[in-house]
């Protein structure tokens, strides 16, 4: 059957799509300036989605170890994936889902299953179309239903791992009439020792790109400083685009401001008129400006909060730095982090809590550094320190309130201990004989009980919340009324597994945790309820400073 479609991708799904390569080197800013224009393209009126592409092997970021990745961001379908979808749910406030992520594992699988399973008619299965056919649909199915569905390409142009979704992006152009598809190239631009802003790498970065058959439409320069005007016009010469397509992505204190500074640049508005967008966006007098007000809000002081974790780089904790940072917002306070290593508490608190107005426990997984995250937490339930406990921290509060307050000697984790006397924290049920570690563990959202007249009641506001979840443990039923009848209450339950843990307000300015993660449902508009309470604590609390003066 010679006519026979190779495949069964379908090229008429999706609308508009901006796709975003980068060059140079890793880490220079590809997410957060396809999130800042993502932002701009949500302010003006369109419905924005967004894809992340991830050219490893892995099937997913759920077995990479912090250290090499940053952060795994959990969906509310439970993927595990990359960090960068977490700032595309915080910049556009969407819930994305595991289709949002394409990883070379996935398309790899999909199109073998399909070989084995007969699919392809007997046909040789190839790079192209094969492979190239598979990454485009998952484009293109994501972006159904949207306006813009923005594609951020990880990795640096040239890498061998890219060169498929390179492809697919050159056979993508051919596909769509040229107002209907933008490609956005982020690049670096750094200094000479002299000063000088020099645009070399950039011209190499193009010409790589152009040798595969992309020509880029816009080109961001990632500096320290706004590009001088006559540099932008360099780059436009030697990389073929007109120069008010060169637009500058200097570094700022705070990504937040990233999508003002673009806009002050004009993008959101070349983007539009490139797409054919501009007569159907809003009036600029109609476009939000609540980004805009909240990241440019006057503060009233400042706090400091001492994230205790045995990782010690910030991308591990991400999520919990700027769902800090939106309690700040909400409380108009600086919320300032300082980030100490729970290895080096082992041996117990020896001052290095002593400056800090509150206490988060992160989450995490080994026996490496719990001794420390319990010695936090004794710390800040002693000496009445705001406290928040995320997952691990919620079990190593448990943990430590076993010990210290029931008296049971050498209580812990059965996953840290497994020959603990008391093993207060223990295996799921479903978990046990689970070999496979990817996507595995107990993932997603999942809906919690809440009881009326508790301090989770008053944080929440409801009897029920729907927070994310990534963890094989749970507290141990058998420990649980010896537990509440010492005076910590668990005042959150899913399907009897216990989800918050509180202190009664009038034995304790603020103690709670929780067994998921809020932090990944916190947004800079809408910041996660016990990051809020935590901060609101700080400030109200009798034993804390007043807030410092913040210079403005």
């Amino acid at each position: 059957m010679p006519n026979e479609p190779a495949t069964d991708y379908d090229p008429e799904l999706g609308r508009k799509f901006i796709f975003v390569t980068g060059g140079v080197m890793s880490g220079l800013g590809k997410g957060i300036t396809a999130a800042s224009t993502g932002r701009l393209l949500a302010n003006a009126g369109f419905d924005v989605t967004a894809v992340k592409i991830d050219p490893y092997l892995n099937v997913d970021a759920g077995t990479m170890n912090p250290y090499q990745h940053g952060e795994v961001y959990v969906l509310k379908d439970g993927g595990e994936v990359d960090l960068d979808l977490g700032n595309y749910e915080r910049f556009l406030d969407i819930d994305m889902t595991s289709d949002h992520n394409v990883t070379t594992g996935k398309v790899y699988r999909e199109v073998i299953e399909k070989e084995r399973a007969g699919d392809y008619l007997g046909r040789t299965v190839q790079i192209i179309p094969h492979i190239t056919d598979d990454i485009k649909r998952r484009i293109r199915e994501v972006a159904e239903g949207s306006d813009v569905c923005i594609i951020e390409v990880g990795g640096t142009v040239g890498d061998i791992e890219g060169m498929p979704y390179l492809e697919a992006l050159r056979q993508f152009a051919h596909e769509e009439d040229e107002d209907d598809i933008l490609f956005t190239h982020v690049t670096l631009v750094p200094y000479s020792k002299n000063g000088e802003q020099k645009t070399k790498p950039t011209q190499h970065s193009v010409k790589e790109l152009r040798s595969i058959g992309l020509q880029p439409d816009i080109l961001v320069g990632r500096c320290e400083d706004r590009l001088d005007p006559d540099v932008k016009e360099k780059i436009a010469l030697f990389c073929d685009v007109p120069t008010e397509a060169v637009f500058s992505n200097p570094d700022v204190a705070d990504i937040y401001k990233v999508p003002l500074v673009v806009q002050d640049e004009g993008l959101d508005q070349y983007v539009m008129d490139e797409l054919g967008l501009a007569d159907e966006a809003l009036p600029a007098s109609e476009r939000r400006n609540e980004w805009r007000d909240l990241v440019t809000q006057d503060t009233t002081g400042s706090i400091n909060v001492a994230l205790v974790g045995k990782y010690g780089l910030e991308d591990a904790y991400i999520s919990i730095h700027e769902a800090l940072k939106h309690a700040g917002l909400e409380t108009n306070v600086e919320v300032e982090t300082t980030w100490i290593h729970s290895e080096d508490l082992a041996e117990g608190h020896d001052g290095q809590l002593d400056d800090v107005d509150a206490v988060v426990v992160p989450g995490g997984f080994g026996s490496r550094g719990t001794e420390g995250k319990i010695e936090a937490t004794r710390y800040a339930r002693e000496n009445d320190v705001p406290f928040l406990g995320l997952c691990l921290g919620f079990q190593m509060a448990v943990v430590e309130y076993a010990r210290n307050v029931l008296d049971l000697d050498g209580a812990h984790s059965a996953e840290m201990e497994p020959e603990t006397p008391h093993p207060v924290i223990d295996i799921l049920p479903e978990q046990e004989g689970v070999e496979d570690m990817g996507g595995t563990m107990r993932l997603g959202a999942q809906d919690t009980e809440i009881e009326p007249g508790t301090l989770a009641h008053e944080l929440y506001d409801d009897t029920t919340c729907r927070e994310r979840h990534r963890h094989r443990y749970e507290v141990n039923p058998e420990y649980i009324d010896d537990i509440e009848a010492a005076g910590m209450t668990f005042s959150g339950v899913s399907n009897r597994r216990m989800e918050i843990l509180e202190l009664d307000p009038d034995s304790h300015p603020y103690f709670i945790g929780t067994q998921f993660h809020p932090e990944f449902r916190s947004r800079p508009t809408r910041a996660s309820p016990p990051f809020v309470g935590l901060v609101e604590a700080v400030l109200n609390s009798s034993e804390s400073d007043e807030p410092k003066e913040v210079e403005h």
